[in-house]
């Protein structure tokens, strides 16, 4: 089986990036993490590449006088490494729209809420002051603009009546790690297919968690 290489671009703790390096070191996973990608030289992300031998690399866009000049440098990075597919792990840089659609339809994001509600950034202190009683986690395809791409896969989460930021975070982040594992590997299969802003799964099998409800 020849595996998609993989570019994970990461800006922190790489929680989710150490999700997918887990899933990719297993054989009979269809993807394998060739790049690790940083715009921070300190992102903790990085350290877990390094870990398992995984190469990677850092692009500080305080060094770039444009979005679009520090998007040509990840570029060149990218295709330097014969990168198939991106994966946007915490990456805290918003792509510019010549970027984006170099990688339309091979570049996915995970999202912490169950988009189209609240995107951006603060996604659980903004549930919990709404008061909502379902949250979750959503992967999506990367278009221009923010947390808007088609939809892969979502995850719902409960809201306890204790919850704070944290306490919701860590429940979240256990169902993004599920969730993104599986839409990774959906797409390195060939098995997402887009209409228009609906993805459907080819060749859907028991395995498979479409919609992933930890209740």
């Amino acid at each position: 089986m020849m595996k998609k290489r993989i570019a994970v671009l990461i800006s922190g703790s790489g929680t989710n990036l150490q999700a997918l390096l887990d899933a990719c070191a297993r054989p009979d996973f269809p993807a394998e993490i060739a790049l690790v990608l940083s715009n921070k030289a300190d992102a903790f992300g990085l350290q877990r590449a390094l870990r398992v031998g995984v190469k990677i690399a850092v692009v500080n866009h305080k060094e770039y006088p444009s979005r679009e000049d520090f998007d040509a440098a990840m570029q060149e990075i990218l295709l330097e490494n014969s990168i198939d597919l991106v994966c946007l792990a915490g990456f805290m840089r918003l792509l510019s729209a010549s970027f984006v659609e170099k990688w339309s339809g091979r570049m996915i994001n995970i999202h912490p809420s169950l988009l189209p509600a609240f995107k951006g950034l603060d996604t659980h202190a903004r549930a919990l002051a709404a008061g909502v009683k379902f949250v979750g986690c959503t992967v999506h395809f990367v278009v221009p603009e923010m947390d808007a791409g088609p939809i892969i896969t979502q995850a719902v989460v409960p809201v306890n009546f204790d919850d704070d930021v944290n306490s919701l975070r860590a429940r979240v982040l256990d169902a993004e790690h599920v969730c993104y594992v599986n839409s990774l590997r959906w797409l390195a299969e060939g098995r997402l297919l887009v209409e228009g802003l609906s993805v459907k799964i080819k060749q859907v099998q028991q395995a498979d968690n479409i919609l992933f409800n930890p209740l």
